[in-house]
C-alpha cells in the first residue's frame, strides 16, 4: 500500500494541534481567573480566597507544563513537513511567531515564578500583579497566533508572487477579516472552559463536603459566568458564521451538508452525507431554518458544494457532525447556565446532588467543544492550507515520502501518550490532595523549586500512608 505523505502530514499536525490545544484553552481561562482570586483576597483578605488562588495556581502549574512540552514541536513542523509553505510564509509567519515570544513569553517568563513560587516570599500586591500579568500574557499569545492562524483562513495585506508571500499592509494581515470573529471566540472559549472546570471539580469538592465555603464561592463565580458566557459565545459563533460564509462558503455548505446551492434551505439535524454520490442519507430537517441562521432570511441563498470540483471540497462528514457536536455542547451549557440560576433561589445551586453530578460530567465538554469547533475551522478550509492560494499538496515538503511521515507520526503519538497519561495522573494527585490546610513543610524554603510542577508541592506517588488520611486532609 502507498502511503500519501500530505495525508499522513495533515493526520500528523491535526493530532499534534489537537492535543496541544486542550491546554492553552484552559490556562487562558484559568489564567485570568486566578488573577480575579489574587485580587479578591488582596482587597478582602478573607481566607477562602486564598485557598481557591493557592489551590487553583497548583492546577496552573500542572497544565502549564503539559501545555509547552507539547506545544514545542508546533512549529518544529513547519520545516519537516510543510518546508514549501514555511518558505513561502516566512515573511508573514515569521514576525507573527517572533512577536508572540518576545511580547508574551518573554512577559509570562518574568513573572511566572512569582506567581508559582512568590506567595509570602514578596508582597501581596507584587504577587497580584505578577498574575495579573502571567494572565495578560497568555491573551498576548492567543492574539498572535489566532492572528496568524486567521489569515491562512482569509489571507490579506501580501501579495503572493513567484511562490512566495510578501506582505504589502501589516494591519491589513494582522487585523484580517476572520480574526475578530476567531479571536473573540476563542477568547470567550477559554473562559467557558475554565468556568465549568472550575464548577466541575468545587462540585466534586461539594459532594464530598471538602472546603464548602471556599467551593461554594468558586462555584458561585463559575455559574454567573457560565450564565452570561454560553449566551455570549452563541451570539458570538453567529457573527463568525455569516463571516465564513462570505469569505469561505464551501466550508459552510459542508457544515450545513448543502450540495445544491438553492434558497429555503432546511437545518439538518441528522443526516449521514455521501461525498461519493454528492447527497446525504436519512436526513431529518427542521424547513428553511438554514437559510434563515446563516443569511437572516427565510429564502436566503445558501452555496452548494457542487459549485466546485470534487478535489477542492472538503471532507463533508467530518465537517458536518463536528459542527453538530460543537453547537450541540453549547446548547447543553447554555441549559446549565440557566439551571444554575433557577436553583440560586434558597442556595440549591451547590446542595442539588444532580445538578452537581452534571457539573462534574460538564467539566470535559468545553474541550470537546473546543475539538470539535477546531475539526470544523482547519478540516473545513481543506483542500486549502493558504485560502485559495495554497493548497496542501504544494504545500508540503517535496522530499517527504510517506514512510517518514508514519514514523514520526507514530513517535509523537507515542510520545505524547506517556506525557498525557503522566500529566493526566499527576494533575488527578493534585486534585485528590485538595487545599491543604497545612503549613508548607520545613526545609521547602531553601529547596527553592524552578519547575513548574515544584508549585504543587504534591509528590508524584501516593504512598500507603497517604491513602489511609481522610480526604480533607492531604498526603505531603
Amino acid at each position: 500500500m502507498e502511503l500519501d505523505p500530505v495525508l499522513l502530514s495533515r493526520i500528523q499536525f491535526a493530532f499534534v494541534v489537537s492535543f496541544h490545544a486542550i491546554f492553552p484553552v484552559f490556562t487562558i481561562g484559568l489564567a485570568s481567573y486566578i488573577a480575579v482570586l489574587e485580587g479578591l483576597a488582596f482587597k478582602t483578605k478573607n481566607p477562602s480566597w486564598v485557598k481557591l488562588s493557592a489551590f487553583w495556581t497548583k492546577v496552573f502549574a500542572v497544565v502549564f507544563g503539559m501545555g509547552v512540552v507539547s506545544g514545542i514541536v508546533m512549529s518544529f513542523q513547519f520545516g519537516t513537513n510543510w518546508s514549501n509553505f514555511a518558505q513561502a510564509s516566512a515573511n508573514f509567519l515569521g514576525p507573527m511567531l517572533s512577536y508572540e515570544v518576545v511580547t508574551a513569553f518573554f512577559l509570562e517568563a518574568a513573572f511566572l515564578g512569582v506567581l508559582l513560587f512568590g506567595r509570602d516570599k514578596v508582597p501581596a500586591g507584587v504577587h497580584l500583579f505578577a498574575a495579573v500579568m502571567v494572565a495578560t500574557g497568555t491573551f498576548i499569545s492567543s492574539f498572535w497566533i489566532l492572528s496568524a492562524n486567521s489569515w491562512m483562513h482569509t489571507p490579506a495585506g501580501t501579495e503572493f508572487r513567484d511562490g512566495v508571500f510578501f506582505v504589502t499592509s501589516w494591519s491589513e494581515a494582522i487585523f484580517n477579516p476572520s480574526f475578530p470573529y476567531r479571536f473573540s471566540h476563542m477568547v470567550v472559549a477559554s473562559f467557558l472552559t475554565g468556568s465549568f472546570v472550575v464548577a466541575g471539580v468545587s462540585a466534586w469538592y461539594l459532594l464530598r463536603k471538602r472546603e464548602v465555603e471556599a467551593n461554594r464561592r468558586a462555584l458561585s463565580m463559575s455559574l454567573w459566568l457560565i450564565l452570561v458566557l454560553a449566551p455570549t459565545q452563541a451570539v458570538i459563533g453567529d457573527f463568525h458564521g455569516l463571516n465564513t460564509l462570505e469569505h469561505q462558503p464551501m466550508k459552510v455548505a459542508a457544515m450545513e451538508g448543502n450540495w445544491e446551492t438553492s434558497r429555503n434551505v432546511p437545518l439538518l439535524l441528522f443526516a449521514i452525507p455521501d461525498q461519493e454520490n454528492q447527497t446525504n442519507h436519512f436526513e431529518v430537517a427542521i424547513p428553511s431554518l438554514a437559510s434563515l441562521i446563516l443569511t437572516h432570511e427565510w429564502d436566503g441563498e445558501v452555496p452548494g458544494l457542487n459549485e466546485v470540483a470534487v478535489d477542492e471540497q472538503p471532507p463533508v462528514a467530518i465537517v458536518f457532525w463536528s459542527f453538530r457536536v460543537m453547537v450541540g455542547l453549547g446548547m447543553l451549557m447554555i441549559l446549565f447556565g440557566l439551571a444554575g440560576l433557577v436553583l440560586r433561589a434558597g442556595g440549591r445551586y451547590w446542595r442539588t446532588p444532580w445538578f452537581l453530578h452534571g457539573l462534574r460530567f460538564m467539566s470535559l465538554t468545553p474541550f470537546v467543544a473546543v475539538l470539535a469547533g477546531w475539526f470544523v475551522t482547519e478540516i473545513g478550509r481543506a483542500p486549502w492550507l493558504v485560502y485559495g492560494l495554497m493548497n496542501q499538496s504544494e504545500a508540503v515538503t517535496p522530499s517527504l515520502t510517506g514512510g517518514m511521515a508514519l514514523f514520526s507520526l507514530i513517535g509523537y503519538i507515542v510520545v505524547y501518550a506517556l506525557v498525557f497519561s503522566a500529566g493526566v495522573y499527576y494533575l488527578m494527585r493534585v486534585l485528590y490532595v485538595g487545599m491543604e490546610d497545612d503549613d508548607v513543610e520545613e526545609g521547602y524554603e531553601a529547596e527553592r523549586p524552578k519547575r513548574p510542577f515544584s508549585a504543587t508541592h504534591v509528590p508524584f506517588e501516593i504512598d500507603d500512608q497517604d491513602r489511609h488520611k481522610p480526604l480533607n486532609q492531604g498526603g505531603n
